[in-house]
């Protein structure tokens, strides 16, 4: 029985790392400014998170156009 359950956890293990290796990598650099609003920033790129949404929202929409097309 201990060997399903070590089988599992390692499965388990490979799975998250494979995940991890395939994850976005979409880094947003700082600017100085709202990636979204372009308001002036001293740190972070988003002035609110309302702004991070929109810009967010905007990015899916954008990718479900590009597969649509």
């Amino acid at each position: 029985m201990a060997d399903e359950i070590d089988n599992a956890a390692a499965l388990e293990e490979l799975e998250r790392e494979i995940a991890l290796l395939n994850r976005s990598r979409d880094f947003l650099k700082f600017t100085g400014k709202c990636h979204y609003c372009e308001h002036p920033l001293l740190r972070g790129n988003f002035c609110d998170s309302e702004c991070r949404d929109d810009y967010e929202l905007e990015k899916r929409q954008k990718a479900q156009r590009r597969h649509a097309a």
